[in-house]
């Protein structure tokens, strides 16, 4: 009986083994976890990679405050078409009209202020309304007639198009008001004592980062009562420290110039919203839910159709506000403004992480894949790479996003 005990019991293991065997698992299980969100952070590590690699090829001018705070004004509109982009894709149609919205807008905006003299708060509040009208148009006609998207708004593209030409007489029209003008190139005012700092922009940065730490100990928990796959404790402390760190030197930058652009607060605030829409409201469940598989969804009582009005409609009224911006920012509208916007906004989502297919997604996304065009324009006209390898360059950058989305799938699936 005791030689059989004896044979059971098993050998000890070689001293030192243990702690190698648990950094190994502990290795392994960070590794898996990081497989299972690569599709969430995984353009992010490549935009991380890529301004590390422009910092260095640019001798440090990418990161300088005054560039930094360029990048962010050269760029917020295109991230606000991609806020309103991604929400469209993930309900699994397309957009093509939100470039010739935006130079309508902005031309209804120029003509309202500069020709009639119209107030500027009142030229923004019917300027957006004009969005709205023109994207509730578009999405009845899709989600109630049941034109495909593409056709829709491939004839708005040229519609608008054609309107800003006639509202413009094809000439440029400018100036307009200063209150408008701060939208795209106002910066927050000075308060505080000389501290060598933007005081309000260093208040704002410490305000986001407590933010976004207790947003992700928040999510986190949340998902742990629910039984569901979280990062592993290292993991998840390793991206808690890279985004604080990022918010901080962004917030720095920022502070060491002229402050935190208006623009840029517009922007924080329209993220923040969208994305608290897309994680917990019912209406943005339901466009995952439409998006992801419709005749599931409707037969779990998805209004598909008020839902998909709804998405063209915010659409509308965010190309209108991006329209308002640039042409805040150009300080006057021009008949080719806007041009290739909607290919801008469509790559932001994709390379954010949307899925052709629809359901997939985040607003967050959006912007990051926003971020990584941005940084390849502003980075490669740091190094006077031309337009045309640019445009070469943009395109590669694209059919990687999507074809890393197919690989993941197929991996997933398999």
């Amino acid at each position: 009986m005791s030689a059989d005990v004896t044979a059971k019991t098993p050998a000890p293991a070689p001293p030192g083994r243990s702690g190698s065997a648990g950094d190994e698992g502990l290795l392994q299980l960070m590794l898996n976890g990081l497989r299972r969100n690569m599709r969430q952070y995984g353009m992010l590590i490549a935009l991380g990679l890529i301004v590390v690699l422009f910092e260095i090829w640019t001798g440090g001018d990418l990161l300088l405050p005054r560039n930094v705070s360029n990048l962010v004004l050269q760029n917020s509109y295109i991230l606000i078409l991609a806020i309103g982009m991604m929400l469209v894709i993930i309900a699994g149609h397309i957009d093509l009209s939100v470039g010739s919205l935006t130079a309508f807008v902005g031309s209804f905006a120029a003509v309202l202020t500069v020709s009639h003299h119209v107030a500027w708060p009142l030229a923004l509040v019917l300027c957006l309304l004009v969005g709205a009208v023109a994207g509730s148009v578009q999405g009845f006609l899709i989600a109630y007639l049941g034109i495909p998207s593409f056709i829709v708004t491939l004839a708005g593209m040229l519609l608008f198009r054609g309107l800003t030409e006639i509202l413009l007489k094809g000439q440029t029209l400018g100036p307009f008001p200063d209150g408008l003008q701060k939208i795209g190139n106002g910066f927050l005012p000075e308060v505080g004592p000389n501290t060598n700092y933007h005081n309000l922009t260093l208040l704002l940065g410490l305000v986001l980062i407590a933010a976004v730490v207790r947003q992700e100990v928040r999510d986190r928990r949340r998902q742990q009562e629910f039984a569901l796959n979280v990062l592993p404790g290292r993991l998840f402390a390793l991206k808690l420290v890279a985004l604080v760190a990022a918010v901080f030197v962004l917030t720095l930058l920022l502070a060491s110039y002229k402050g935190a652009p208006i623009v840029l607060i517009i922007l924080g605030a329209l993220v923040a919203g969208y994305g608290y829409v897309m994680r917990n409201a019912v209406f943005g469940r339901h466009i995952y839910a439409i998006g992801g598989n419709l005749p599931a969804a409707k037969l779990s009582g998805v209004k598909d159709k008020r839902v998909t009005f709804q998405v063209f409609l915010n659409m509308g009224v965010l190309a209108a506000l991006a329209g308002l911006v640039v042409a805040a920012r150009l300080n006057a509208a021009s008949p080719k403004a806007g041009v290739n916007f909607e290919l801008e906004a469509i790559a932001s989502s994709f390379i954010g992480g949307a899925s052709m297919s629809g359901g997939v997604g985040t607003v967050l996304g959006a912007i990051i894949g926003g971020l990584v065009l941005g940084v390849l324009n502003n980075g490669m006209n740091l190094l006077s790479v031309g337009t045309d390898w640019q445009q070469v360059i943009k395109g590669l950058a694209l059919l990687v996003a999507v074809g890393f989305d197919v690989w993941n799938k197929r991996k997933s699936g398999s």
